[in-house]
């Protein structure tokens, strides 16, 4: 299994440096979808709101400002996110429930703040990694911003966790292989994964952003990629996300935060997500058509994860009786006026539903 692999203590720590925080105050934060969130997530001045996702508060202050009176509960697992918490909190005293974790951490902090099950009225999730994330060097996550090869969404949180530099350090072939083309969906996987062994062997290790988005360019060669909107996209991208996702375990914490929000929504409670790429949107969706039979569980792309939260058939059964109704027949997506204004949000998707049994 590969968490036993990875012994060595990760190269490079994170750490929120004055110039990083400076960065991240002066950046724009745009919610994606702001108007559909609230159209489906429907907050009442009396209702109890989770945010699992706050990142830079964008969707809670859209909540906050419609619902006056609302009660919020901000979550997120990076502790940059702290800090927007606090400062949305002194703007709307008494309203805002900062907690600090990952989804798997939901039930812990829910019990030490004596919240039952059945008691929030909605509850949000915006998946992937946030602006603030994306735009500060030092934190690994950007293919065209030079820094240490990082990627974990906790920060400092957890000192011993697996960095993106550690993957490809320790990582045997047919393991780099399997992240790159389950996670990544990258049609060069077997040839990347051969690389980067063969970088061993020469005493080279990929410790940086920019080195491991020149090793993949010189794989590439000659080819241009693009995104959904047609534009130049780096070759390293794909890469980039496989080695994101399985660093932070993302697959399994959405399938866990989606189990966890059938347990603590009220009955007639309300669930929006917003996905951004195919792995997570398959697996909100097979959560919300009941489409999770034991045999088509097993097939979620989860097996190759196995250095924190292991799922197994347990954790399927809850699951698997869940009912939720859909609010909409067809997949949300963002006006061409909201790509235009915030290209970030070109591949998000919206899905809603109520909790029903």
């Amino acid at each position: 299994m590969l968490h036993r692999m990875f012994s060595v203590k990760p190269i490079v720590r994170y750490q929120c440096t004055q110039a990083a925080c400076q960065v991240i105050e002066s950046l724009p934060h745009l919610p994606v979808m702001a108007h559909e969130v609230l159209q489906y997530l429907k907050p009442k001045p009396n209702h109890l709101i989770l945010d699992m996702t706050f990142g830079a508060g964008g969707h809670s202050r859209k909540i906050l400002q419609t619902a006056p009176g609302v009660t919020l509960l901000a979550l997120d697992r990076d502790p940059l996110a702290q800090t927007h918490m606090v400062e949305l909190a002194k703007e709307y005293p008494g309203q805002i429930i900062p907690l600090l974790g990952r989804f798997s951490e939901l039930p812990t902090l829910l019990k030490t703040l004596h919240i039952p099950p059945n008691s929030i009225d909605g509850i949000l999730f915006d998946y992937g990694c946030s602006s603030m994330q994306f735009d500060v060097a030092e934190r690994g996550f950007s293919v065209s911003k030079n820094g240490p090869l990082d990627m974990r969404m906790d920060g400092n949180r957890f000192p011993d966790s697996v960095t993106a530099a550690d993957v490809l350090a320790n990582a045997d072939e047919e393991d780099l292989y399997k992240i790159l083309k389950v996670y990544g969906e990258e049609k060069l996987a077997r040839k990347i994964a051969r690389t980067v062994i063969e970088t061993r062997y020469l005493f080279k290790k990929l410790t940086t952003t920019q080195e491991l988005a020149d090793l993949v360019d010189s794989i590439c060669g000659e080819q241009v990629r693009f995104d959904k909107l047609h534009r130049k996209s780096h070759n390293a991208t794909k890469t980039f996300q496989a080695l994101r996702i399985f660093v932070n375990n993302e697959l399994n914490e959405i399938n866990y935060g989606l189990v966890l929000s059938q347990r603590y929504l009220k009955l007639g409670g309300r669930l929006v997500t917003i996905t951004f790429h195919s792995l997570e949107d398959t697996i909100v969706k097979r959560h919300m058509l009941g489409n999770l039979i034991q045999n088509v569980a097993n097939q979620l792309p989860l097996k190759y994860v196995s250095h924190s939260i292991n799922i197994n058939n347990e954790f399927f059964a809850e699951a698997l009786e869940s009912n939720w109704q859909c609010l909409h027949k067809h997949v949300i997506v963002p006006s061409a006026e909201e790509i235009e204004d915030n290209p970030r949000s070109r591949s998000a998707k919206l899905r809603a539903a109520v909790r029903i049994k």
